[in-house]
């Protein structure tokens, strides 16, 4: 207690040589007037990754874990020193929608005073490839439309923070059309990830192919849903063991020699 120690003082100063009252009263007053000494107690600030798409990113078909994003950001919260990670993924986004949205959601997720996120994802381009009304028709976003919108795109991204792009997922077009008016096919699928790693390569982004990794398995088939669409919940889990694991992601969130590889969700 502040009071016993200050009446000790006066009780150990009496003995002491050149003892007086004034300076058992500075004694007194500076044990009464200073407080103790705090420890201070910082916390590091883990690393904001944005991760930006359409439905894919947002989860859709996969009930059980979410997603493959869900899945890559519960492993990351379980994980020491990994980073927070933000799915901002929304079904039906196609490139204009989401570059309308881009600086908005990058900016708004600092969480503190004038801090922005330190990484953004993308995986966008599926829904640009559809084709509209019949297998023959015009594509919600034709591409040499598509390729010019995401050159700027990424020039628009890389101003906010380093950026990484996954491309995209297989279809079934024998469940076609989707929604009785969009008709996906493998073939426009593969042209349109064609387009986003050209405008990776020409912007200096890193690039994680997907389309023919996957489909270079036997059993693509199986993991789409039944709409021919999108990744059910095995699909998703494909998707997440080769995010995770991606070399380029791993090296952005600092985790590239300490993370041990794991089980799938």
């Amino acid at each position: 207690m502040v009071f016993s120690d200050f009446f000790r003082s006066l009780l150990v100063g009496a003995w002491e040589p050149g003892f007086s009252a004034s300076a058992a009263d500075d004694r007194g007053r500076s044990l009464l007037v200073s407080p103790p000494a705090r420890r201070s107690m910082s916390l590091p600030i883990p690393r904001k990754l944005v991760v930006l798409g359409d439905s894919g990113v947002f989860g859709w078909g996969d009930p059980d874990q979410g997603g493959w994003c869900e899945r890559l950001r519960r492993h990351w919260m379980a994980t020491p020193g990994a980073p927070v990670l933000y799915n901002l993924g929304v079904r039906g986004d196609g490139l204009e929608r989401l570059a309308a949205r881009l600086s908005s959601e990058v900016l708004g997720r600092g969480e503190l005073r004038r801090q922005r996120p330190q990484g953004i994802l993308i995986s966008v381009g599926l829904n640009d490839a559809a084709r509209v009304g019949r297998p023959d028709g015009r594509q919600q976003l034709d591409p040499e439309g598509f390729l010019f919108g995401f050159q700027q795109l990424l020039r628009q991204a890389q101003e906010l923070a380093p950026t990484l792009v996954v491309g995209l997922t297989p279809v079934d077009e024998a469940a076609m059309p989707y929604a009785e008016v969009l008709w996906y096919q493998l073939e426009a699928v593969r042209c349109y990830e064609g387009l986003l790693e050209e405008a990776c390569l020409e912007a200096d982004v890193p690039f994680l192919p997907m389309l023919k990794p996957l489909l270079a398995d036997s059993r693509w088939l199986r993991w789409l849903d039944a709409d021919g669409l999108h990744l059910n919940s095995d699909g998703h889990a494909e998707v997440y063991g080769r995010v995770r694991t991606w070399p380029a992601l791993l090296q952005w969130a600092g985790l590239e020699m300490r993370l041990q590889p794991t089980a799938s969700f």
